[in-house]
């Protein structure tokens, strides 16, 4: 507004500036922020995501959602592509600046308007970054299970939970960005933010006991806690199981039986070859001692007498260990009826009082584990060891609830907004730099 001077008439021009508000300035801001991810390459940070996906897809995309160790070597995995991600968005973007901040600070900017304005804009790059992943993800295979615990797909909720991580982890380097006062020291300290994470993240890696209380204030862990929790990783089999059985199954072993254990064995109908040996038919009358002669002699017996049950304990063996006892002495004129089976036999024998008190005598016999498995049976041995492992490697940490889940996800979202007042109170800071 101009004004006359009394002395001189010359106009005195009296400027008032008027600077805009918060809300204004966050606008102005977020438009800034979007024309430099269209014309300054910050879109380049999307293919780059792609790439990070890809390469950790081809590793861990067989086992995830499938096995436990599979799928918590994939949580970590994908704990570091999203803090790697986060980190890569924001560690420059404020140093790089720093002296066109601090003449608009002088001018009038909120230093709240433009850390907001950051904080929408890293949203949107980071839901953009989310969305090339999980898509990556799928196409290379990475089985997600159909149904979420929060929503209505699981590829959804774990979703969610990457962009939490991605986020946070974004907020904490826009932080160090505030601080940093050239690109060169905000690059040369993020190496060791990304190791702090990995190392301390609580997953793979066992901790100390004094060290444990560290990953409370780390992204990566409630990140990874949350997707274990959404991968039910406490009820997924372990894979080292499976392998162990596998390398050990040709391994030999000697093994001392007792009598008990065998009619145990030869009782289990369960077992193929058992129930194979149960129902062959001895035919004729005969009396139980006739039955072992024709067993031990006689070639009408071979296929019988020939069948192993371990291996180095054929039928034949079995039979002449029983009469070097003694113990078949007393049932040597025990009558057997044509239509008997060898089962029947079997199962009368062992309900005799002297053989029940025989049971605890032992032989040795030479055998492989994978005999012994397939006697025992495979799958009720492999389904034991997987619920004991699970047992003992159970945690809470990884329960799959609805609880759980959001606790974990609170805990990430209080890193958001923790960095982000960092990053504000840092930068209020900025007009006393001695630069």
């Amino acid at each position: 507004m101009a004004e006359m001077n009394s002395h001189s008439n010359t106009p005195v021009f009296d400027f008032k500036v008027r600077h805009r508000g918060r809300a204004s300035q966050i606008g102005i801001y977020f438009a800034k922020f979007l024309r430099m991810f269209i014309h300054e390459g910050d879109w380049k940070v999307l293919p780059m995501a792609a790439l990070i996906a890809g390469l950790v897809s081809i590793v861990v995309a067989e086992d995830f959602f499938k096995t436990s160790e599979g799928t918590l070597i994939g949580t970590l995995a994908f704990a570091c592509i999203c803090i790697w991600n986060g980190c890569f968005n924001s560690i420059q973007v404020v140093c790089r600046e720093r002296d066109v901040l601090k003449r608009e600070h002088r001018s009038g900017m909120h230093i709240s308007a433009y850390v907001i304005a950051h904080m929408l804009y890293q949203c949107f790059l980071c839901i953009l970054q989310i969305i090339v992943t999980m898509g990556v993800l799928k196409l290379l295979g990475v089985h997600f299970p159909e149904k979420g615990l929060i929503t209505a797909w699981m590829i959804v909720d774990f979703g969610i939970t990457m962009f939490l991580i991605t986020y946070a982890a974004d907020m904490m380097s826009l932080f160090i960005s505030s601080l940093c006062h050239s690109t060169t020291t905000a690059m040369t300290i993020m190496p060791f933010v990304l190791i702090f994470q990995l190392v301390f993240s609580g997953g793979l890696i066992p901790l100390p006991n004094l060290a444990r209380p560290i990953t409370m204030l780390t992204i990566s862990c409630p990140g990874m806690n949350a997707m274990s929790a959404q991968a039910d990783v406490n009820n997924l089999p372990y894979s080292t199981v499976d392998k162990t059985i596998r390398d050990l199954k040709g391994n030999k072993i000697k093994a001392t039986i007792t009598l008990g254990q065998v009619l145990d064995v030869l009782g289990n109908e369960d077992n193929a070859t058992v129930a194979k040996l149960r129902a062959v038919k001895v035919g004729g009358n005969a009396t139980l001692g006739e039955l072992v002669d024709a067993i031990k002699n006689d070639a009408s017996f071979a296929t019988i007498r020939d069948t192993q049950i371990i291996e180095n304990c054929t039928v034949g063996d079995l039979v002449n260990a029983l009469d070097r006892t003694g113990i078949l002495d007393d049932y040597q004129d025990v009558q057997i009826s044509s239509a008997t089976t060898l089962g029947e036999v079997i199962d009368a024998f062992a309900k005799e009082e002297d053989v029940q008190k025989s049971r605890e005598e032992s032989f040795t016999v030479e055998t492989t584990l994978g005999d012994v498995l397939d006697i025992i049976g495979e799958d009720k041995v492999k389904e034991f060891l997987a619920q004991s492992t699970a047992k003992s490697s159970y945690n809470p940490a990884y329960d799959c609830t609805l609880g759980n889940i959001l606790k974990n996800w609170g805990h990430i979202l209080i890193f958001v907004f923790v960095f982000a007042l960092a990053s504000v109170i840092a930068l209020e800071f900025i007009d006393k730099d001695k630069r």
